[in-house]
């Protein structure tokens, strides 16, 4: 017997699930931490090294004979963007030439990177380097969380309406952040890796510096999977779902375990857990679940699956779901997500069966 699933608008392949991937609940629906806009930060001002002269003598120094753009063509690219440019970005976009004056002249694009240190982008063509944009699907999302230490220069965010993409090292994205963490400036430059899906690297306090290669050395840690807010319960990680319990606890995965099956009743009334994953027979009581009334992603065993819809528990707060396999027959899996889906009125998943003798072995 061979059984075939066919690709689904409502199954996200994801690494790790070989079978189905993620099902997801709510159409465009993204996990909590794609979901954050920045907080704000009262009184940011520039750094004290951006020097507006310095920087367009620089530049001009550099670009002779270059016309820039307009206070009028700046002031439509900020409304464009929905957001307020630093003195810097101004400065850098009235000395730098439009893109009608050298879009085809290689020889003068490379004088204007160089010139600026990046590939660079024009007025036209800058971007807000948002949410969507890093997006990572849910099987790595739903297991993040977003931290921003209170001395942080850049805000752990997965993007941000005030990043500004103006260039690039050929595979990273540079951009002036308009929205610093507590301890950053307004207007600062930014690194957002492409290998990465939260956070960003401090690169330089202002334009200023970017321009004339006065790099930070700073370098902060940017992982979203770190506790109170990130919690491994077993396979040489935390003991007990009692060591996870915090009020910040966001996420909880519970991995293979030796020991007896794990009770949730620790968690059971955090008030921001959205995210359960359990390796399948590690929870003493499946229908524990349903008292997670904040769950927004959950992954289960096909049994634990089982129990929750027959109990009809499933928590209806969920916006996406995935069932993980070990070491059984691989086509019920698809028979349980149909179950799940029906919950959501999504479409089902469509699975066609080939039975067939192949005769004897050669």
């Amino acid at each position: 017997m061979l059984g075939l699933v066919w690709p689904s608008p409502v199954v996200e392949p994801a690494i790790g699930y070989p079978d189905l991937g993620v099902l997801v609940l709510v159409e465009g629906a993204r996990a909590e931490p794609w979901r954050q806009l920045p907080d704000p930060v009262p009184g940011v001002a520039p750094a004290p090294s951006a020097d507006l002269e310095l920087l367009e003598r620089t530049l001009r120094e550099r670009l002779p004979d270059t016309v820039g753009a307009t206070e009028e063509e700046i002031a439509a690219a900020e409304a464009r963007l929905g957001v307020t440019f630093s003195d810097e970005m101004k400065v850098l976009y009235r000395v730098t030439p439009r893109w009608e004056h050298w879009s085809d002249d290689y020889a003068a694009m490379e004088r204007v990177n160089t010139a600026v240190g990046c590939e660079f982008t024009v007025l036209e063509h800058l971007y807000s380097v948002d949410a969507a944009i890093r997006h990572p699907g849910w099987d790595l999302g739903a297991t993040h969380a977003i931290s921003t230490p209170p001395d942080a220069a850049v805000q752990g965010l997965a993007g941000s309406p005030g990043w500004i993409g103006f260039g690039s090292n050929g595979g990273d994205e540079f951009a002036v952040d308009l929205t610093p963490g507590p301890g950053g400036y307004f207007g600062q430059v930014i690194l957002i890796d492409h290998e990465q899906s939260l956070g960003a690297e401090l690169v330089a306090d202002s334009l200023t510096d970017f321009v004339l290669g006065r790099m930070s050395e700073e370098r902060r840690e940017r992982r979203g999977d770190q506790l109170p807010a990130v919690a491994r319960v077993g396979n040489g990680h935390l003991e007990t779902v009692r060591a996870a319990a915090h009020p910040a606890l966001e996420v909880l995965s519970i991995e293979a375990w030796i020991g007896a099956p794990i009770s949730l009743a620790p968690v059971a009334d955090l008030p921001r857990l959205r995210t359960l994953t359990a390796f399948p027979g590690t929870l003493a009581d499946p229908l524990e679940v349903a008292g997670l009334t904040g769950l927004e992603f959950l992954e289960l065993g096909t049994e634990e699956w089982r129990v929750l819809l027959d109990a009809r528990a499933v928590p209806r707060t969920l916006k996406a779901a995935a069932v993980k396999v070990r070491d059984q027959d691989h086509l019920p899996v698809v028979a349980i997500a149909n179950e799940i889906l029906a919950l959501w009125d999504r479409p089902q998943i469509v699975q066609t069966l080939l039975e067939g003798d192949l005769g004897p072995a050669a």
